[in-house]
């Protein structure tokens, strides 16, 4: 029995290309989403699952931002249940089909949540915990497009001397997840900012170690280093774009209603932020493939097993 990650997809690469639509209107919720923190419109409407009792409320002021985040959820619900039934059907490695339904769960406990969080009046924990979902729901459904692509069979053991280059990466990822979390509790609770600065220093510390570790290795794949430059690229992205929402909140600080820079740049943040953690995921998993190749060659045994 393999106890390793999987990595002989066979026909199960089928739903690769709708798992990817998926991830992408997925990432596009994340931006409805917040578009609808960012202009305070979680109230807008009052009512859920409809929208003033009606599918087509009026577009007009928050409105269209509430609704049209519902509408993207809706769809994006519709998606997942198509992909988890494909995955279902067609996969053939049982981890990734647990990863499907799992996606399916999710996405149902995020649609509920977000109709809590409405007639709730927006409690702080459950927008946090919405926020968060949101995250942990697309890192699912990237994974899922990455286990299905044929990069994750061509990819190249990396056997660099050290700490395994799988837990540094997977420790990565879960600070930048870590960090989503700070910063959806400054957002949603208007706490102060010392935690989520703390949380940047560790992410960018992380990073930048296993970005160096990836540069330093002589037998590291091109794949690894072009995801650890994007990875470098992302975080000093996301860095400047913290720093200017911060800014532009203080100079906005007395405006009666949320004025477009500070939405805009707090958006982009958010947004990269979902990108800089799903890209941390693809890393966690590709080097997590390293290093079950590692361990494989170590015993004698084929570097791509196939799962029983």
């Amino acid at each position: 029995m393999n106890h390793s990650l999987p990595t002989s997809i066979g026909s199960a690469g089928s739903y690769h290309y709708f798992a990817v639509l998926t991830a992408c209107f997925t990432f596009l919720l994340i931006v409805a989403g917040a578009l609808v923190t960012g202009n305070e419109a979680g109230l807008s409407v009052p009512d859920w699952p409809l929208s003033y009792g009606s599918l087509n409320p009026p577009w007009e002021g928050n409105i269209r931002y509430e609704h049209g985040h519902r509408m993207v959820a809706a769809f994006v619900g519709l998606l997942t249940i198509a992909l988890a039934v494909w995955v279902w059907k067609k996969e053939t490695r049982g981890p990734v089909r647990k990863l499907g339904w799992i996606a399916l769960g999710v996405v149902v406990a995020q649609g509920i949540l977000g109709g809590v969080t409405v007639l709730w009046y927006l409690p702080a924990p459950i927008s946090v915990l919405h926020a968060c979902l949101a995250q942990a729901f697309f890192c699912l459904v990237v994974s899922l497009a990455w286990l299905s692509s044929p990069a994750w069979e061509r990819r190249v053991r990396d056997r660099s001397p050290g700490l395994p280059l799988n837990r540094l990466a997977m420790a990565t990822a879960g600070a930048i997840y870590l960090q989503l979390l700070l910063g959806a509790i400054f957002r949603h609770t208007q706490s102060g900012i010392l935690p989520h600065l703390l949380g940047a220093l560790l992410v960018t510390l992380l990073a930048g170690w296993l970005i160096a570790r990836m540069f330093l290795s002589p037998q590291a794949s091109s794949g690894l280093t072009g995801a650890a430059t994007l990875l470098g690229v992302l975080l000093a992205l996301q860095l400047l774009l913290g720093l200017a929402s911060w800014l532009l909140r203080l100079a906005a600080a007395d405006a009666v209603q949320p004025e477009f820079p500070v939405v805009a740049v707090t958006t982009a943040h958010v947004a990269v932020g979902a990108l800089l953690l799903a890209n941390g995921v693809i890393l966690a998993l590709q080097s997590w493939g390293v290093q079950a190749g590692e361990r494989r060659a170590e015993s004698g045994l084929p570097a791509t097993p196939v799962n029983p």
